[in-house]
Formats: C-alpha cells, sequence, structure tokens
C-alpha cells in the first residue's frame, strides 16, 4: 500500500492557521507539532481516524497552537540596506553593477536582477566554503571519509548525514557563529562512526567539539531566527 500524501488545511479563526495533516501508521493518537524552525503545524493523525475528528481536535487546540506562532520571530525581507550576519561578521547588503560577490564588510548584488536570489547564491556558496573543509577535517580525526555534500534549505533538521556516508545540511547555518556551524559539522561527522545518538556518538561529538552543548543551545534558543529571512 502506498504512503498517503500530506494534506494541507486551513484551521479558521484569527488568524486563520496552516495545517498539514499527516497519517502515520507508527501514530496511537492525534498529535500536534509546531516547527521551531518555519512554524509548520503538523497534525499527525493515525490510520482509521477520521480527518474530522483530527480537524476538531486542532480547533481544540486552536488557542495553544496560534501562542506558539505568536512567539515565533516575524519573517524579514532582505533588501538593499538589510545587515546579515555571515559566520559571525556583519555584512550589508548592496546593489551595485557588476558581478555578485561578497566582500568582507557587504554583499555585494546586481542592479539589474533581484535581490534575494543572488544574495542566496553567495550565502550557498560560502556555507560549502566553511562546511565542506570543516566535514572533511573532522572525519580525517575520526578516519573516516565525506561521500557527497548537499546543501539544502531544510526546515526539520540543521543536517543529516546517509548510511553512505553523503552529508546533507542547511544553507543559512552560514548566518550562524562559525563555531556553530562547526558545531553541527561535528554532529554529522560523528554519524559516520554511530547512526544513531547513543552516548558513543555523543562521545566522539565531545572529542570533536568539545563546545558542543553551547553551540547546541544556541541553535535552539535563536535557530528559529535564521529562518526568518525571507529571501523572495
Amino acid at each position: 500500500m502506498g504512503q498517503e500524501r500530506d494534506r494541507r488545511k486551513v484551521l479558521d479563526g484569527t488568524p486563520p492557521v496552516d495545517l498539514v495533516i499527516r497519517r502515520s501508521a507508527r501514530a496511537r493518537r492525534i498529535s500536534l507539532r509546531v516547527s521551531a524552525l518555519d512554524g509548520r503545524v503538523t497534525l499527525s493523525v493515525p490510520r482509521g481516524v477520521s480527518e474530522r475528528a483530527a480537524l476538531d481536535f486542532a480547533a481544540e487546540k486552536g488557542a495553544w497552537i496560534r501562542s506558539h506562532l505568536a512567539r515565533r520571530d516575524p519573517a524579514v525581507e532582505v533588501a538593499p540596506g538589510t545587515v546579515l550576519t555571515v559566520l559571525g561578521r556583519a555584512r550589508t547588503v548592496r546593489q551595485r553593477i557588476g558581478a555578485p560577490r561578497m566582500g568582507e564588510d557587504a554583499i555585494d548584488v546586481s542592479s539589474r536582477r533581484a535581490v534575494g536570489p543572488q544574495v542566496v547564491a553567495l550565502l550557498r556558496e560560502a556555507a560549502r566554503d566553511a562546511l565542506v573543509p570543516a566535514s572533511q577535517a573532522h572525519a580525517a580525526r575520526i578516519g573516516r571519509t565525506v561521500g557527497r555534500v548537499t546543501l539544502r534549505d531544510t526546515r526539520s533538521r540543521w543536517g543529516s548525514c546517509s548510511a553512505e556516508g553523503n552529508l546533507n545540511y542547511s544553507w543559512r547555518l552560514v548566518l550562524a557563529p562559525r563555531e556553530v556551524l562547526d558545531y553541527v559539522a561535528a554532529h554529522e561527522v560523528a554519524h559516520l562512526r554511530h547512526m544513531d545518538h547513543s552516548p558513543a556518538f555523543w562521545s566522539v561529538v565531545e572529542g570533536l567539539c568539545p563546545g558542543w552543548k553551547a553551540q547546541r543551545r544556541w541553535l535552539r534558543d535563536h535557530g528559529a531566527g535564521l529562518h526568518a529571512w525571507r529571501f523572495e
């Protein structure tokens, strides 16, 4: 039997709330989750429970949902004059004639094209330039080899590691302090040795990044703000 696709519904009220309804064979009860990263509201529903019952459950929790959404950082559109902190250094977005480039104190983009996509391209390039060598250096320390490194605008996690040794990262990590980015690289590389979060895994992380607890706390406290930037 094929997996059911997620369905999208709107929870009426003030304000209306977009819901993602996800059928789960493992779920034993209806549950709600509000993503701290992008505010996505997911309603997990066991098989056999009607969509109407799930929506009624969400309606009962409407105040709880909206209170969580209200605490999120407001979205900020990137435009000329926006100051972005890239790897711990403040850089101002500027429109100029010529090719886009990342400078020491500025992010210069062409005045002939939309600003957001140009800034994203430069941020992705900077993220790759930081994450690839960090991953390779950590892997060498534990006698492992990194496979392919992919950058995406992931919403549910900052990084992941496949069984084949391929690493996936959110390019938005380049907007975090460099030591935070380095922690995520160490975390994913540690999965090359342990594909779990066992004490043995965290021991490897500790060896690669002794300050990992502070960096993980930074992501928990400030990570949602990295997703508040909009580049449309």
